[in-house]
Parts: C-alpha cells; structure tokens; sequence
C-alpha cells in the first residue's frame, strides 16, 4: 500500500463518527411563553384548549459520502423522551428519500442509508420525524424536520470546459505578456476541506511560456519571440486539487498559441538593378513589366506602396501598386518612339504602408531599386501630319478639281514612300477620288449641295513596303452653296374666287421656298408673267405676296377656272426665277364669302340631291348588278351538274370518266394491234383522246390479221366479268373487253351530256343485247330525274 493510499484511509477514519454515538434525543424543553392559571385558556367558540410542551429538538445529522461496507450505513437515531422502552412508541419517517434512500425502524428510531450517496448528486436532504402511540395511533410529539448532510471527499479531479484551447499572442512581445487564462473546475465541495482548492501549473512549453498558479493566465516567458523564426507553440497545463498536494487529483488540457504578426521587418528588393524591354508602339496605358519587393511579414504589415522617385523616364512611365500580388505595375504614361529615345533608367522606392514605431530602431522599413527600359524597334504605320482634315469646296467646281491635300510620312528610319487610297465604304456614290502618290483629293462626280452638304470620307495610308501596316484619317468635306436653285411655291395652293367678289379682294396668300441657303438669307420677289385684268400680284416684301382681284363680280357659268401664272425670283448672284401657276376656281358663295359649290353641273341637279345621296344611288345599283350576275352563274352551274352524285353508285365510273378514248381503233392511246402483231403497228395514225370536233373524220385502216392467242384470252376475260356480278359496265377502260374493229354503239359516254340542253333518250340502249341492260335500266325506259324531281 502506498504512501497516499495509507494517508487516505487516515483521513477517512478520522471523518468518520462513531456510529454508537450517533444519537438524537426527544428532550423537554421549557416553555418560555406565558399561559394561564392551570394550564388552559379559552379558544374563540368557547372550548378549553390544553397547552402541549414541545418534547424533542432536532440537530442535523452528517453522512459520508460514497460508502464502500457491506451493511447499510447508519445515519443515527431517533429518541423521544416519552419512550420508556416498551414498544409502545412507533418511529415514523418521511421526505427526501425515506423509505427508499433512507430507513428508520420504527421501535428503536435508528436511521441507516440503503445505498452509496453521492454528495455531488445531492448535497443534503430534508426528512421529517414523528412519534405516535403504536395503539392510539395518535402523535405524541408534533411533527419535526431534520437535514442529513452529506459529507465531501476528494473524489472528483479537476477538469477544463475545453480539451483543446487556441490562443494568440503578438510576436516581439515583452515578458510577462498574457496570452490566455484557463480555468478548471472541481465538483467536490469547495467549502469543505481543500478537495476543491485547485493549482495550476505548466507541463509543457518551457520556457517560452508560464502560467500563475491561482489564478491559470498563461504569460510569455522569453523576450523577442519571433513569428518568423517559430510561429505555432503547444502547451499543457496541468490543474491539481487538495492545493496540488500530494495525493490530489489532476486534469490536464492542451493550448495551442500562434505569434501574431507585427511589422519587424522592412521590404526588400531582391536585386538592384532590372532590366525591361517594351516596343515603341506600346499604346498609352500598355503594363510593360512589374517589380516585387519581399517582405517577411503578412497581412497588413506586408502591404508595399511603390512610387518613382527619380529617373530620366519619370514623365514617360507610371507604376501602379498590385494589391492582391503586392506587386509593382510598370505602365507607359507617353507614346515611345525608338528614333527619338532608346533608354529609360527609373529609380523605385518600395514602402511598407503601416509601419510599427515601436521598430523603428530596426530602420527605415523601405528600399530602392533601378529599373533600365529599353525602347524596341518597331515598323510604325504612317502618320498623318493632322488628326483630322476639313475642305470647303463650292457645289459649281469643274470635275477633277483639286480640294485639298493629305501628308503622311513613315515615322521610322527607313523612310518608306507612302500610298494613298479612298475607303469606298464611305464614299459609296465615289464622287471623290484621291492621288495614290501626293494625298490630293479630286472629285469625279459633280457636287450637289441640295442632295449632300457634308461628305465625309476615310483617307487610307500605307507604306508602300508594307502595304499591311495602314493608318486612316477622317476627312470631312463641306460643300459650299451656290445659287443654282430657283425659287418655287412653298404649297399646292387650291384657290378660288367667289362669284359676287369685288375688285380689290384677297384672295390668297402664297409664299416660296428656294434649296438654296444664301449667306444673307432667302429674298424673294413675286410678279405676274404677263398684266392680267382679272388678277394681280401684290408683293408683302417679307417672302410672301397677296393675290387681288382686279374688278367685280364673276361667273362659272361663262368661265369656271382662271390660270393666272407667277413670277417668283430670289437675290442672289447669279438671279434665279421660276414661274409657277395658280389655278383659280369661281365658287359660288354665301354673303360671308364661304365657298358653296364651284361645280357648274351642281345647278343642273334637283334641289336638295346631294353629293352623297348620288353615291348612295350608285353603289345600290351597282349592289343589284352583283347579285343578278351571281344568280345567272349559280343557276348555270346546277344545270351542268351531273345525273349521278352518288359515289358509291357503279354510274360513278361514266360520270367521272374523262376520257372514253377511241375504242378498237384507237390505237394511239391504247394500240390492241400490238398484242397480236407487234409488226402491225402503224406509222401514222390520228389520236383518240382528243375531241372529235378538232380532228378529221377518221378513215378506216385495214386491221392487222387475227391472233388465236390474243382472241382466245380476251374470250376467257369476257366470260369471267359476264359471270362476275360485281362487274361495272364495259364502258369502263379498266376493265375494256375486246369488240372487233368497230362498235355500233358508237359513244356510250355521258361526258359530252352535261353539254347539250334538254334531256336525251336512251331507249336504244334496250335494242344492244343482254350487256346493256343494265345501263337501259338506268337511263333508258323510265321517269327521268328531271321529271321525277
């Protein structure tokens, strides 16, 4: 047995209380409160109260926790001071586990606990106690309550909310630094004894870290801790009860610490001098290379700032700081020219953007380096000596006049001679036309003002050395006016005059408009072609001119309309005029000059008949010849319709048939001959699928000589559709018989039926033997469909 194990069992036994000892008595305790004369008083409904001494006192009970014997363990007794022993007393528990947790016997009063108790699941427990007569049944002391309270021992170890604990803590930190604080917590009772007195302290991460014993802070131990040299630590702490004697019990738990970073170190270029390489055509804004400065640090106190802080090429170059890549971004700030310049040599200054002033000391926390750029050769497309070019030219110039020159010039060494030419895409009409040699631009079409005032068209240069390598121009063209348009009415003027006008009356104003647009602006001058005595011309001298009437009163009768011609002229140099001409209706109007009726049939028409009641009248009649041109047409159509419209009746096949072709002699369309004699077969003979009435009268041929074969299977196929009840008539083609080399019958079609007016007589049919009987029922011998209608 050890050491520890020897010092428990110690402590234990001396925790203990003898159980023979163990006992509370029922005792008689004075009563302190006045009562009457012997020992009753009278109660509100007037009955005799008896008075009744308390005859026990309770004190509280202790219990061990976690008993290990075999036996029940006694808890104590019970004792009223009324019990004289004889068993006439019974002892009686209730409350917090009595009957289960707890047992009294009821003669003796002794309490015992049935099983082990755990104070940390229950710390105490409230019972209460009475004695009563065993035989009455009545209480002979009042009811009282009593606590058992259960005693600790260090049965529970100290344990951490956290198996695991993540911490952190600034590189470069002082000593002393606290970083985190872990607490444990025991489940013994701390008001008893040390079983609850914990003490920290360290198992692992000397001696970089420290913790207090009382209170579990973990401090930094060692100064200038650098994150760049170690950045993650592991520390156990240990959590010990009993004040960490020996004998207690422990828990332990694990804190895991990362050093934060702190700016500590300055950016550093890795070399001193850079070289980069850009063409000279880079366009403005063209990223040509990047610098990158190392900094130790991350985060923040990484981030750089790069600026240019001398160099001959400061005007010429931009750097712009990367954020994302902490890189820095060399740009073209002017275009380059390799002829003019081949070297550029920048000096650039990294910075760190938050520095520390605790690290000052550590020095400036920036650096230099030189970057050299060196200007590349390329082959430049020509160069206009303008962005842009604008000739005026007037509308009247001569074909092939000259309007005005491009230059262009290679801007490198070499010189190349230049070729010009025209986009056509923007002179589609090619009105213009340029000199491939020199940039002089002609024109090839006459201009017109009026139809185009501004061209503007795309100049295309290229060396002629490398005619791929163009560059373009706009150049705008503004045609300048010349008077070439003459002036002309503004409107279509309907003019009229009233019948009872007198002279001197307006009766119109015109004005006019020119295409041309004059500097000074539009003057226009009205007069009359020729002296008129009806009409005359005053002109208003602001672009417009009054129409008058030269004497009184007019008639429709003797002239209905005047054409009275104008001379409208503007004043420009060269002077244009045209003559346009009025027409002037003579109206016939009211007292107040508003136009009734210009039209002389108008006093032919009844009074009253209107204009629209004339066009009423006209589309009735033209109504009623509608209907009786679609009525003759409908009633001519029924009279063409077939007799039989039945599809399923056998006469379908003569109704429908088309064409009933010419029989044995028709020996185009279907030549018979040929089945018996191939050899027989005529050079020339007349069809028989055309209407008669368009051939000659056919002559007949000798036919070709008899075949036993052919008349023998012809035979055999008549025999079988005479048999055959469903059979159509012979007239069909599908089903034709051979006859001979003519028919009697002639045509037995009623194709050409629906042609001729009236009924036709079919009686004949009768007279042509057993085969046609069937065609003499249906149209020979009885009431037509007409008549039965």
């Amino acid at each position: 047995m050890t050491i520890q194990q020897v010092l428990l069992l110690l402590l234990l036994w001396m925790w203990l209380p003898q159980p023979c000892h163990t006992e509370m008595l029922f005792r008689r305790t004075p009563d302190l409160r006045p009562r009457s004369s012997g020992g009753r008083s009278a109660g509100s409904d007037g009955k005799t109260i008896h008075r009744q001494k308390r005859g026990w006192m309770w004190n509280q009970f202790f219990l061990l926790e976690e008993y290990t014997g075999s036996d029940y363990q006694y808890v104590g007794k019970l004792h009223s001071d009324q019990d004289k022993g004889d068993g006439s007393l019974k002892y009686i528990l209730s409350g917090d586990g009595a009957g289960t947790l707890f047992i009294i016997d009821e003669r003796t009063g002794d309490i015992h606990a049935t099983r082990r108790i755990d104070r940390e699941e229950k710390a105490f427990y409230t019972l209460r106690a009475q004695a009563i007569n065993r035989r009455t049944l009545r209480p002979v002391e009042p009811e009282s309550e009593f606590v058992i309270k259960i005693h600790d021992i260090n049965d529970n170890e100290p344990t951490f909310p956290e198996k695991v604990y993540t911490a952190s803590v600034p590189e470069m930190a002082v000593v002393g630094t606290s970083v985190v604080q872990v607490t444990a917590t025991d489940a013994d009772d701390p008001s008893y004894g040390n079983s609850a007195r914990i003490i920290y302290s360290i198992l692992q991460g000397q001696p970089y870290f420290s913790v207090e014993p009382e209170t579990g802070i973990i401090r930094t131990a060692l100064p200038n801790m650098n994150r760049e040299n170690r950045e993650q630590y592991q520390v156990v702490i240990q959590a010990k009860d009993m004040g960490g004697q020996m004998g207690g019990l422990s828990g332990t738990t694990t804190v895991n610490i990362t050093l934060t970073d702190v700016n500590d170190n300055p950016p550093r270029f890795p070399q001193s001098t850079i070289h980069l390489r850009v063409p000279e055509s880079s366009p403005v804004g063209t990223a040509i290379g990047s610098v990158k400065a190392t900094d130790a640090d991350t985060g923040e106190n990484a981030e750089v700032e790069y600026r240019i802080v001398d160099g001959d090429g400061t005007d010429m170059f931009d750097i712009l700081t990367q954020k994302d890549t902490q890189e820095g971004i060399i740009t073209v700030r002017k275009p380059l020219d390799y002829e003019t310049r081949r070297l550029y040599t920048l000096k650039v200054e990294a910075e760190n953007t938050h520095v520390d002033p605790r690290f000052y000391y550590l020095g400036p926390f920036k650096d230099t380096t030189i970057v050299k750029i060196s200007v590349e050769d390329v082959d430049e497309p020509p160069v206009f000596s303008r962005s842009s070019y604008l000739f005026e030219v007037h509308e009247d110039i001569e074909l092939g006049t000259i309007i005005g020159t491009v230059m262009a010039r290679d801007p490198d060494s070499s010189s190349s001679p230049i070729r010009f030419s025209l986009d056509r895409h923007t002179d589609l009409d090619r009105i213009f036309n340029i000199h491939a040699g020199n940039g002089s631009i002609y024109t090839s079409k006459p201009l017109d003002r009026e139809v185009s005032q501004w061209h503007n068209l795309s100049v295309i240069a290229a060396e002629i050395n490398n005619p791929k390598d163009t560059t373009r121009v706009p150049v705008y063209v503004r045609i300048l006016d010349v008077n070439d348009n003459a002036p002309q009415f503004a409107v279509f003027y309907d003019t009229f005059v009233c019948e009872n006008a007198r002279a001197g009356q307006l009766i119109q104003t015109i004005s006019a408009v020119d295409k041309d647009d004059p500097l000074g602006g539009q003057k226009f001058f009205f007069s009359l072609a020729a002296v008129n005595p009806n009409f005359t011309v005053q002109d208003n001298e602001y672009n417009t001119a009054r129409i008058l009437t030269r004497r009184n009163g007019f008639s429709r009768h003797e002239i209905s309309t005047y054409l009275l011609p104008v001379v409208i002229s503007d004043n420009d140099y060269p002077i244009q005029s045209s003559t346009g001409t009025l027409t002037i209706r003579v109206c016939a109007c009211d007292s107040r000059g508003n136009m009734q009726s210009c039209s002389a049939e108008a006093l032919l028409l009844p009074a009253g008949l209107s204009t629209g009641a004339l066009v009423a009248i006209l589309l009735c009649i033209i109504i009623l010849l509608v209907i009786v041109v679609l009525f003759a047409a409908l009633k001519r159509q029924r009279k063409k319709e077939p007799l039989i419209l039945s599809k399923e009746d056998i006469r379908d096949n003569i109704v429908s048939y088309n064409d009933e072709g010419g029989g044995e002699e028709d020996t185009q369309a279907f030549d018979i001959g040929t089945l018996r004699n191939p050899a027989a077969m005529e050079d020339k003979k007349l069809r028989r699928d055309i209407l008669p009435e368009t051939l000659f009268v056919p002559r007949r041929t000798p036919s070709a000589p008899d075949n036993t074969d052919v008349r023998d299977f012809i035979n055999q196929r008549l025999k079988e559709h005479d048999t055959d009840p469903s059979a159509p008539p012979y007239d069909s083609l599908a089903t034709y018989a051979y006859e001979g080399n003519d028919s009697i019958a002639e045509s037995l079609s009623s194709l050409e039926s629906g042609t001729t007016e009236g009924d036709q007589n079919y009686d004949y049919l009768r007279e042509w033997g057993p085969r046609f009987n069937k065609l003499a029922e249906m149209y020979g011998g009885g009431e037509s469909d007409k008549d039965a209608s």
